[in-house]
């Protein structure tokens, strides 16, 4: 596992007896230029009377080095001089880009400190001698560095918002001239759309993020520490220090990430000082293949810490996208889930999924996967989201706003508060349009089928004109798992769950509605004493396959209530004709997402495509996240026809 190691000779940076930086040397970041290491810091003074408070004051400090160990000539660089910083600059960033040092700082406008007065600021030098200073953003925010070369042509920086209004947003902005990064009108309209902007790397809402050091170009991606905070929200905080590696070409796209902070307070320099158990990442460089790590010690001195790169990267990589488990092969008897599951959690800073992502219908189209998912928000209202994947595996987008939500009354709870909406997707191509059947659910009548379509041109253009959705299931009984697929012979097949059973109704039209509900013949149901013996409901919609219809379903046990992955085998011209159905699980809950969420025991797949030959399938783990899981087609086939 890697960590960071702490330099021997810590704390490198400490405070001195001049007034500016008597009480705190700390929070440091360092450029390299022409073999010179330039470190900018934060210098906390003594108390002394400023705007007529005595109070201790922030400013910005100035060493430099010839090894990025050992600093000297110290001197205070950047002083609190205009009205939008009076009462201190705080943390710098600096980067060097086209000929100039960027330092980014905290700017207090405000006394006793307050979220509206908390901004960031800029000072912009050549040499350390001259200033261009500027005031940035217009909302609370903190800890901003520029990238050190364009992105797609564009000046980049990566900042965090709401730093004091949590919960607080890594984000990233792109500028198309340099006066955009202090203009009010970009900041508006930039923050009105923010969520489109941030990295998602909460892992509960009440840990905090805010960016450690500016971004650092490697082969793999851009390097960003930074600072995660557990229990932020209480007295039990635990600081440590991360890593994310960021796409190059757009780096809103997160490649990888740590799991587990590389470094957290130990030695005594960390546990004692302004503000005890304090680490914070301010700076990082590459030097010798070491990654360099400059950080705040208690809000007092400054430390270094150190790993080599290489390792480091080695742990962000995404996993390869063969499974090289040995099951697969053509003896493989089961699904075998992908290394890097789940390829889907819950975006926290995102309210309509900050509880749940789960079950996704997936088709193929245009040379990637697209996954409709149903989304969560804390009062328990069901949304769609949309992701894409061009391997089938790792997710290359997912749009930071639901593409489908509640719009009848069917759908809408009259309460503030329960379970409620458009639940559990299925989507199906059937000519030029995709169907999609999903639970509607107002959180009061059992939930019915309700199906909806789109213009295939919209849907890859995200263009989101979906027609207004009609119930298809009978009034006053719980019906779900449903999907329709184009049959024989001029035909639609509609599947649907009707008490335990699995139902099929072979039709000539699609106008199902109130008036005219789905029905059909049941075509399985439990298997008294299997592992599917309390009920079953169809996974994804079936394949067509040569040999007949591959029906995944999800089996349900009792007493124990496990929801595990079953096949069968259905006569292409008489679906409602069982051929085969594997006698044992091809699926089941095993990994800890799927045994722990808000529904335990729980393996939930509403999709699957093939791809050469390869049956994807994709799942919700334990109501809670997404996962995906393989089998070759021709194996799947083998075992239904006992080959």
């Amino acid at each position: 596992m890697i960590a960071l190691k702490r330099h021997p000779e810590n704390p490198i940076l400490t405070p001195t007896d001049t007034i500016w930086e008597h009480e705190g040397t700390f929070n440091g970041c360092v450029a390299i230029e022409n073999g010179v290491f330039h470190m900018v810091y934060r210098g906390l003074s003594s108390k002394i009377r400023n705007q007529g408070i005595d109070m201790n004051v922030s400013s910005i400090g100035y060493a430099k080095s010839s090894d990025g160990i050992h600093f000297g000539e110290h001197r205070q660089l950047i002083t609190p001089t205009e009205d939008w910083e009076s009462y201190g600059v705080e943390d710098p960033r600096i980067t060097y880009f086209n000929n100039n040092y960027y330092i980014f700082y905290t700017a207090l406008s405000v006394y006793p400190f307050a979220a509206y007065g908390i901004k960031l600021g800029l000072a912009k030098t050549p040499d350390f001698k001259t200033f261009e200073k500027h005031p940035v953003t217009t909302f609370n925010s903190k800890a901003m560095a520029l990238f050190p070369e364009t992105v797609d042509g564009k000046m980049a920086a990566i900042l965090t918002i709401n730093t004091d209004i949590p919960p607080a947003k890594i984000a990233i902005a792109l500028f198309d001239r340099e006066e955009d990064i202090w203009s009010p009108f970009f900041w508006e309209e930039w923050y009105d759309n923010a969520n489109s902007h941030t990295l998602h790397l909460l892992r509960d809402l009440r840990d905090q993020v805010e960016l450690g050091a500016p971004p650092i170009k490697t082969k793999d991606g851009w390097l960003v520490i930074y600072s995660y905070i557990k229990n932020y929200l209480s007295d039990e905080k635990i600081f440590g220090i991360e890593a994310v590696l960021l796409d190059l070409l757009d780096p809103r796209k997160i490649i990888g990430r740590t799991e587990y902070p590389l470094l957290t307070p130990e030695k005594k320099y960390e546990l004692e000082g302004n503000i005890q158990n304090v680490i914070f990442p301010s700076g990082a460089l590459v030097h010798n293949n070491q990654l360099y790590v400059y950080y705040g010690a208690a809000d007092t001195t400054g430390a270094l810490a150190s790993c080599n790169l290489e390792a480091l990267l080695a742990t962000l990589r995404p996993k390869p996208s063969v499974n090289t488990d040995s099951t697969i092969g053509p003896n493989q008897k089961k699904l075998i889930r992908f290394d890097g599951n789940p390829i889907m959690t819950p975006l926290l800073e995102l309210d309509w999924q900050a509880k749940a992502v789960f079950n996704p219908a997936a088709i193929y189209e245009d040379g990637k996967v697209h996954l409709v998912y149903r989304a969560q928000s804390d009062d328990g209202t069901s949304v769609m989201g949309y992701a894409t994947s061009r391997d089938g595996l790792h997710i290359d987008e997912n749009l930071d706003y639901p593409i489908y939500t509640p719009r009848e009354d069917f759908e809408i709870k009259p309460h503030a508060t329960g379970n409620s909406g458009c639940e559990d997707p299925r989507v199906t191509k059937i000519g030029e349009r995709l169907y999609m059947t999903y639970a509607a659910y107002d959180g009061i009548n059992p939930p019915r089928v309700a199906l909806t379509s789109i213009a295939l041109s919209d849907f890859l253009q995200r263009r989101w004109n979906w027609d207004l959705p009609r119930l298809i299931s009978p009034a006053g009984v719980d019906d779900k798992d449903a999907c329709v697929v184009q049959g024989k012979n001029n035909t639609y097949i509609f599947f649907h769950r009707l008490g335990d059973n699995i139902w099929v109704e072979v039709s000539k039209h699609l106008d199902f509605n109130e008036e005219n509900p789905l029905a059909g013949h049941v075509i399985a149901g439990p298997h008294e004493g299997k592992w599917d013996d309390l009920k079953l409901g169809i996974a994804g919609p079936p394949i067509e396959t040569k040999d007949g219809w591959l029906l995944l379903y999800h089996g349900v046990s009792k007493p124990d209530t496990i929801y595990r992955v079953g096949a069968m085998l259905l006569d292409l011209h008489d679906p409602t004709k069982v051929l085969a159905r594997a006698a044992d699980p091809i699926f089941e809950p095993e990994m800890p997402y799927e045994l722990e969420g808000l529904v335990p025991n729980v393996v939930f797949p509403c999709g699957s495509v093939v791809i050469d030959d390869v049956l994807y399938v994709y799942y919700g783990g334990a109501d809670k996240v997404i996962g995906v899981a393989t089998i070759p087609l021709s194996n799947l086939l083998n075992i239904l026809l006992q080959k």
